[in-house]
């Protein structure tokens, strides 16, 4: 195993590196963010809502308790300050970079998948009633009893996106992602018993569980909408992590695969140098002993092993 090397590569020495190697991750990226625009801007399907379905849609027009603006803060924003004040104090561009890319993809993927539910679905939401009727005056087609309603097209419009709940789906897409960064960097599942590390990962989860709940509690989601966008961008959080990651409970749970591939191809290049010219490593061999040290740095731990071959000198013994 290639020893651990912290503190090595810093953004301004393998930054530009780093990236440049995932150069089509990056555009992917920007492609998702093109496609939600595109979902946000399109119209919804208007599903059929009758007379005797108004029942249920009546409830109050309110303002949002947790605002639009404040879904990136919470989910993206929160999560990313958490990522660099981690990469000040151990220096690895490969966590940084890794845990940003995949905290983005979780979320603009989630946002796409739950975008294009809500405009195929069509779901009116718990406040269609006053959306459809800002001023009480019911209107229904004679024939079909559907609505004709006579408000605001954008809260019309609006009212058609209750299936999933967006609030629910980016805050446990983001703070999901979070979650699992969170049990890896503490090594929560390390067997020794520390349920307080479990406290540390639970909380975004709270924070997410909060935001949704926010959204029936404001009468803009059915408790389904919220529900299925929890459950959502939890599961788009989890496959996304895994692919940047090893999962928490792993040996080197604590760090990305990019990190430890790096490690593993600099000692394959090492030992490539060292067989075409052996002359090169005597020095090194010489100083090395059966020598084993474990230390704790960063809370990992790490272990080296090393050979000192039986020397004579000048016939001694």
């Amino acid at each position: 195993m290639a020893d651990i090397q912290l503190g090595a590569h810093t953004v301004k020495s393998h930054g530009v590196k780093v990236a440049k190697f995932h150069m089509h991750d990056w555009i992917i990226l920007l492609l998702l963010v093109v496609i939600e625009i595109i979902l946000n801007v399109i119209e919804p399907f208007h599903r059929f809502v009758g007379k005797d379905m108004m029942t249920d849609l009546k409830y109050p027009l309110k303002s949002n308790t947790v605002p639009f603006w404040a879904v990136p803060m919470i989910g993206i924003v929160l999560p990313f300050v958490i990522f660099l004040a981690i990469y000040y104090r151990r220096r690895d561009v490969y966590d940084l970079h890794h845990a940003i890319l995949g905290l983005l993809f979780s979320v603009l993927i989630t946002g796409v998948i739950t975008d294009a539910i809500k405009d195929g679905v069509g779901r009116p939401r718990p406040d269609f009633f006053w959306r459809c009727f800002p001023d009480g005056k019911e209107d229904y087609d004679s024939v079909t009893t559907n609505v004709r309603c006579h408000g605001d097209n954008s809260v019309i419009k609006e009212g058609h996106k209750s299936f999933p709940s967006g609030h629910s789906s980016w805050s446990f897409a983001g703070l999901g992602f979070l979650s699992w960064y969170l049990a890896g960097k503490i090594q929560a599942f390390d067997r020794r018993g520390h349920v307080a590390k479990l406290c540390i990962v639970f909380l975004p989860l709270l924070v997410a569980s909060l935001v949704a709940i926010s959204r029936v509690d404001d009468y803009w989601h059915h408790w389904q909408d919220v529900f299925a966008g929890g459950i959502l961008g939890l599961t788009v959080a989890s496959f996304c992590y895994l692919q940047f990651f090893p999962p928490p409970y792993s040996v080197n749970g604590w760090g990305p695969h990019a990190y430890f591939q790096m490690l593993a191809d600099n000692q394959n290049n090492a030992q490539v140098t060292h067989t075409v010219n052996p002359l090169s490593t005597v020095p090194s061999e010489i100083d090395a002993g059966y020598i084993h040290t474990e230390q704790q740095q960063h809370g990992i731990s790490m272990r080296s092993l090393s050979a000192l071959p039986d020397i004579e000198v000048g016939g001694r013994q």
